[in-house]
């Protein structure tokens, strides 16, 4: 009904993997919904913000490949269900050993991830 829906949900959360690990803003812009919405718990402080200001966080910091970190972010489970889907993600990175959740939704013939929660686990 949607296409190859795994798959296409894997490589949308692929480009968001590999724009978070170089650091790309376009390539992360490409797999948000305009109006995304982040929320997160990183060491017990709340974490709030809209895409844009998602995207400026990410442009002003060094990131994880110019860190020379290894590339160790992985699909841990998925979860679809007609148009919409829930990614489980680690992405162990930057210092943090972080867990998402990305919901996607499935509009004008594409996967866009419309929310992202996440948390640093100790």
């Amino acid at each position: 009904m949607f296409g190859n829906s795994i798959k296409e949900i894997e490589t949308v959360v692929s480009d968001y993997f590999n724009g978070i690990y170089q650091g790309d803003v376009e390539l992360l812009r490409s797999v948000f919904s305009k109006n995304a919405m982040l929320y997160g718990d990183i060491k017990g402080q709340p974490y709030e913000k809209e895409l844009d200001a998602y995207l400026e966080t990410v442009k002003q910091r060094k990131s994880p490949k110019d860190l020379k970190e290894d590339f160790k972010m992985e699909i841990v489970g998925v979860e679809l269900m007609g148009r919409l889907a829930v990614v489980k993600a680690h992405l162990p990175m930057l210092g943090y050993n972080y867990y998402d959740f990305l919901s996607l939704y499935y509009t004008d013939g594409k996967w866009s991830i419309v929310n992202k929660l996440f948390a640093h686990v100790e």
